[in-house]
């Protein structure tokens, strides 16, 4: 067993709030520190979001893409794990707030508590409209997609058919596109053999985006790829276009009314409200505006990261709420933070972009690499081994690419199990 320095109170005490991307970068990089290091998330596991939208559509299970933050630090002896939810902090004092009552106080603050859904000041809608951020929206999105089937296998009437078998994916990023590529494969290869009443194939995904074109970060060649690939397997694209209705029974885009028995929602995020009471400038999206050192002014000792960050120094805009951002920012920030403690000055973040990508569906994906841009077969294998090597745990990594072997050969998805009551709606009787 690793010898404990958690417990040790002459070492500086560095808090750190969130156990995503960010947070759990920034703890790993203090391993063997003289710190003590203590995590807090509210939520015991550590989650790859990347790969959400495969448990939504029943291609991994939870454990595929989680790890407990306990397991992940059981080797690290100057780190502790605290089950809790932050909900304020106070700079003057040191200390953070916890909703379950009670103070922690720090020499050093890393906040990294993300980013939720925004549905733009229409919270009515997430009722309908579940977005994709944590593993309960992804079985709640599971569980509409494959109860709207056994549903439709009972319906005689052809309009609630029609509606039962539309889905509406709303927002044209890698999220957005890429569970929508998925569900229609699903219904196109999977699901058409099981069902004896319905055409599961023939159900309608539509992919709804209100700017001028889906996947706006990567170019206009790398985006017609991807839309014409969307296209090739049956999705209707749809940009240019924003919703102005959600609800029950489907979506209003512009003018258009769209009925359909599932939609989610994939347009918008906004930073946690855990930012605000920090006292410092916000941008538009409720990020917290940090120095080039990634602490805040005023207080050098606080700093924010990940997806709650807005940093822009030397660059066009703020940098994009990407896992390569966050975790780059988690190892700025330890090494900034153990420049403080050795009295040594502190460098600039500087994010080294590597790439981005997105998977459009069976064997298909695109990838900006630099000057290099891939798309087709080649992307979707290059999406495939990073995603593996990026994932936690050795277990995850052979257990994923299992999954994803057997998707690939035989079109299934293996997890296709319903669980739950809805969110909306009381459970079937029975």
């Amino acid at each position: 067993m690793p010898r404990s320095d958690a417990a040790r109170p002459g070492l500086p005490c560095v808090v750190i709030l969130g156990g995503g991307f960010a947070g759990l970068e920034a703890a790993r990089a203090l391993r063997g520190a003289p710190v003590r290091v203590v995590l807090v998330d509210r939520r015991n596991h550590h989650l790859f979001q990347p790969l959400l939208y495969q448990v939504a559509s029943a291609t991994l299970s939870p454990a595929d893409i989680a790890a407990p933050i306990r397991h992940v630090l059981r080797h690290q002896g100057n780190a502790e794990v605290r089950l809790g939810e932050a909900v304020g902090v106070d700079p003057a004092a040191r200390t953070v707030r916890f909703a379950e009552g009670g103070d922690l106080a720090y020499d050093f603050l890393v906040v990294a508590t993300g980013a939720r859904h925004s549905y733009f000041g229409r919270d009515g809608w997430g009722a309908h409209a579940p977005g994709l951020k944590t593993l309960e929206d992804a079985l709640e999105i599971r569980r509409r997609f494959l109860l709207s089937f056994e549903r439709a296998e009972l319906e005689t009437d052809p309009a609630r058919l029609r509606e039962l078998l539309t889905y509406v994916v709303v927002g044209g990023g890698p999220t957005g596109v890429e569970l929508a590529g998925t569900l229609k494969e699903m219904a196109r290869l999977t699901l058409p053999r099981e069902f004896r009443r319905i055409h599961a194939n023939l159900a309608r995904v539509v992919l709804v985006e209100a700017g001028p074109d889906i996947l706006p970060a990567f170019g206009q060649g790398l985006t017609a790829k991807a839309r014409r690939s969307l296209e090739a397997i049956g999705v209707e694209v749809r940009t240019g276009e924003a919703v102005t209705g959600v609800d029950a029974h489907g979506v209003t885009v512009g003018r258009e009314r769209i009925d359909a028995g599932t939609v989610i929602w994939a347009a918008g995020v906004e930073a946690s409200p855990l930012g605000r009471s920090l006292g410092v400038p916000l941008d538009r999206a409720g990020r917290v505006v940090v120095a080039p050192d990634l602490s805040i002014p005023g207080h050098g000792e606080i700093f924010v990261i990940g997806d709650l960050a807005s940093f822009s120094h030397g660059l066009q805009g703020p940098l994009p709420g990407l896992g390569a951002v966050a975790i780059q920012q988690g190892r700025a920030a330890a090494r900034n933070l153990l420049a403080s403690v050795a009295g040594e000055p502190r460098s600039p973040f500087q994010f080294r972009d590597r790439g981005t990508m997105a998977t459009i569906g069976r064997g298909s994906a695109i990838a900006q690499l630099g000057p290099l841009r891939l798309s087709g077969w080649v992307a979707w294998l290059a999406w495939l081994f990073v995603h593996l090597m990026l994932l936690v745990g050795f277990r995850n990594r052979v257990a994923v690419f299992m999954e994803w072997l057997f998707a690939y050969l035989t079109t299934q998805r293996r997890v296709r199990l319903i669980l739950g009551a809805s969110r909306d709606e009381a459970p079937p009787s029975g």
